[in-house]
């Protein structure tokens, strides 16, 4: 069987903001002390549901979703803390769905609007459309075709060698368009991109790119329009992309503000580990002999992700983090460092 394959095109942009994406969470992911940061994951899965929920027009405020999460008592309408309540519990149970499967995207939607619709876990039954006004804006598949197209998409997807950060913005905006539920669709597109970007690296799953999409909406809902008007998802993946690398950024900037304190003890090491480098490429174990140290990964951690994070240092092969071809080398930041050192 032949799967249809969504309409979309991968621009020099969206190309150019995929590379920097890997590099950028590479960074955070090895450099910094994000993933271990549990505190940080909280917070950030809170900041996640907020913006999710009021780009829907959720009317709770950040620190009333907390107090909701928390188990604490707010003045809210019972619909918003409800949708709060189920939007946690869905993205609880994020890991545990498999994205290109049917039976848990309906669970996952069950969690999310079990209570607040009659068709929850299930698609729709009706014809549905998105108004501005009076004005229909787009409207959806028909019902009996619902499932057919969400078969086609995710049989797609799992054949799909396409990078996985481009397959979920296609996801997302497939789901927009497709329209398969009478309610909860904006909720599920933005819940299983951050599902197929965390079954890539699991410290998506605590990186709030819906904060910048509730920040930049307007833009948001421009680009799901201007794709549709081009049956293109092609600006809609642009849009994404550096929606989701403005995110990273925004986790790596503050991991570098929590390093800085840090970065005094290491400073001398740090030295040694910029001179040892110079104009060479030198592996772990080269670069830890040349400072005369032992390169376990605690050391690594502690003497070298730092010089990542701060841009001092690349590395040679930055998509492939643990590859056996791995070298580090200066950047000009990092040369421009050792020349300010030496005066």
């Amino acid at each position: 069987m032949t799967l249809q394959k969504p309409p979309y095109t991968i621009t020099e942009k969206a190309a150019d903001c995929l590379a920097k994406i890997v590099e950028t969470v590479t960074r955070l992911e090895f450099g910094t002390g994000f993933g271990r940061d549990i505190r940080l994951h909280r917070e950030n899965r809170v900041r996640t549901i907020h913006s999710s929920l009021a780009i829907e027009g959720n009317s709770l405020t950040l620190d009333e979703v907390t107090a909701v999460i928390g188990g604490k008592a707010v003045a809210g309408k019972r619909a918003d803390i409800r949708e709060v309540k189920n939007a946690y519990e869905a993205y609880d149970m994020i890991m545990t769905f498999d994205p290109y499967a049917i039976r848990d995207f309906l669970s996952a939607h069950r969690l999310m609007t079990g209570g607040l619709i009659k068709e929850a876990g299930a698609f729709r039954g009706g014809d549905v459309g998105v108004f501005d006004g009076g004005r229909a804006v787009h409207i959806g598949a028909r019902p009996r075709f619902v499932r057919r197209l969400m078969e086609e998409l995710f049989g797609w997807a799992k054949e799909s060698e396409l990078h996985p950060v481009l397959k979920s913005a296609i996801l997302h905006y497939e789901i927009e368009t497709i329209h398969p539920f009478a309610d909860g669709n904006g909720r599920m597109g933005r819940l299983w991109q951050t599902l197929l970007l965390a079954q890539w690296k699991t410290i998506f799953a605590w990186i709030p790119m819906e904060t910048v999409l509730y920040q930049n909406r307007a833009q948001y809902y421009l680009a799901i329009e201007e794709a549709r008007k081009a049956n293109d998802s092609g600006v809609f993946i642009e849009f994404t992309l550096s929606a989701l690398r403005d995110s990273i950024l925004l986790q790596e900037k503050r991991q570098v503000g929590h390093g800085d304190k840090r970065q005094v003890e290491l400073s001398a090491i740090g030295l040694a580990v910029l001179k040892a480098l110079g104009e060479k490429c030198l592996s772990r174990k080269e670069l830890f002999a040349a400072i005369g140290m032992q390169g376990d990964s605690r050391s690594f951690k502690r003497n070298v992700a730092p010089l990542l994070t701060a841009g001092w240092i690349e590395m040679t092969v930055p998509g492939k983090p643990t590859s056996r071809l791995q070298k580090y080398r200066l950047t000009d930041k990092g040369k421009a460092q050792v020349g300010t050192a030496a005066e």
